[in-house]
């Protein structure tokens, strides 16, 4: 069931947020909420703008103006490391694994950013599959191991707002029920998460609302309720 938070104040605001890559502009006006614990999707078409809106949380894109607010804080003007530091992680598509490094090694690397932080062992426990992987090498990895090795070493540095972009990308139907069932398992012990997302089906199985992304726009809002009771309105915005 989605969480009761017709009482609370947004933990993310995002007003009005353009942003440019050099002269092409990805995002006009892009608006939307998110509330503590819940877990939000972005969901769009391809080249749609979801992967840019999470950059642009994140200080990545550079280029870009409106309001980003975070526990009130704006986070325009802010540095990647400074709104890291506001306890926010980035999980990118392309996972970032260092291959001369061990799935351990992988884990260990991000500094701590914030107090409370999982400690290495809280890792492998609650990723068993990297606890007997982990001496080898990162791409030694399968997709889905990659992708879990990924997640798991976000959760070292302390944030509790995760960023996910795409961890169902490129993955087998059983892998893609672990992902999310992990995905689920952290939404339970607290953390608040943003989940860019394609795979419909995915994104009904694990989120609380999902936001639709269309030409750099919101075009539609939706709790998972609405979405099961309509799921042709949203698969028109997808094109399938």
């Amino acid at each position: 069931m989605p969480l009761d938070t017709s009482s609370a104040e947004p933990l993310l605001k995002i007003e009005n947020l353009k942003a440019w890559y050099a002269e092409s502009q990805a995002l006009h006006g892009v608006g939307f909420e998110v509330n503590k614990g819940e877990l939000v999707t972005l969901i769009g078409r391809n080249g749609a703008g979801k992967s840019t809106t999470l950059r642009s949380i994140m200080g990545i894109v550079k280029n870009r103006k409106g309001s980003i607010r975070f526990h009130g804080e704006d986070l325009i003007g802010l540095r990647t490391f400074q709104i890291a530091r506001k306890g926010i992680a980035w999980c990118p598509e392309e996972r970032g694994i260092f291959a001369d490094l061990s799935v351990k090694e992988n884990l260990t690397l991000p500094p701590r950013l914030v107090q409370g932080g999982m400690t290495d062992e809280d890792l492998l426990t609650s990723f068993p599959n990297l606890r007997a992987r982990a001496s080898s090498g990162g791409t030694q990895l399968s997709g889905g191991e990659q992708q879990m090795l990924a997640i798991a070493r976000i959760l070292r540095n302390g944030c509790r707002f995760l960023l996910l972009d795409e961890p169902s990308e490129g993955l087998a139907p059983v892998v893609v029920k672990e992902i999310g069932n992990q995905i689920r398992r952290l939404k339970d012990q607290g953390y608040t998460i943003l989940l860019v997302e394609q795979n419909l089906n995915f994104a009904r199985a694990i989120a609380d609302r999902h936001v639709v992304i269309e030409h750099g726009q919101v075009v539609d809002q939706l709790t998972n309720d609405e979405l099961a009771a309509d799921v042709a309105r949203v698969k028109t915005y997808l094109g399938v």
